[in-house]
């Protein structure tokens, strides 16, 4: 798949493409099932980092980094700058529910949506875009691991905000 193309990654199945503004406030248009999702910067020649993000502080560990971690982290010339998965066969979470999760963990509660945590601390978050690709057959954290590693090959790097395990 074409990362940087938007009419790639709708071939590939994903849907939604909303910003992640308009999210916060009304999240209905997100299924209630498993699958995959993308985050993605849509003007990903320019970023800005800010030293404190809006992510919450969880069991009292600060999401904050450097912004030298930050800049290593950076995959220039990337449309997607975080691939998440919600649900498995041993976890219930559906996309609606994970990424409410992710969201509130982005506007500072101290919710246990660790991963990603880079995002928050992009001056534009808020004007991300989210899509996702619902699986109804698919494990979703096998999916996401074919996403990252097709992502590496092509990038050399995993996305922004998918740290190492």
């Amino acid at each position: 798949m074409n990362f940087n193309d938007i009419n790639e990654i709708k071939k590939a199945g994903f849907i939604g493409f909303e910003k992640m503004s308009n999210l916060f406030i009304d999240n209905s248009s997100i299924p209630k099932i498993k699958g995959v999702y993308l985050v993605l910067n849509p003007n990903f020649k320019k970023f800005d980092f800010i030293n404190i993000g809006t992510g919450g502080y969880f069991k009292g560990k600060n999401p904050n980094v450097s912004i030298d971690e930050l800049k290593l982290n950076w995959v220039k010339n990337s449309l997607v700058v975080y691939i998440g998965k919600a649900g498995s066969d041993t976890s219930k979470a559906t996309l609606n529910s994970r990424l409410k999760q992710y969201f509130g963990f982005g506007q500072g509660k101290n919710i246990g949506h660790w991963g990603g945590r880079f995002i928050w601390q992009l001056k534009n978050s808020s004007d991300l875009i989210v899509c996702w690709k619902p699986l109804l057959n698919d494990d979703p954290r096998t999916f996401e691991n074919q996403l990252i590693k097709e992502f590496l090959t092509k990038f050399n790097k995993r996305p922004f905000a998918n740290l190492a395990d």
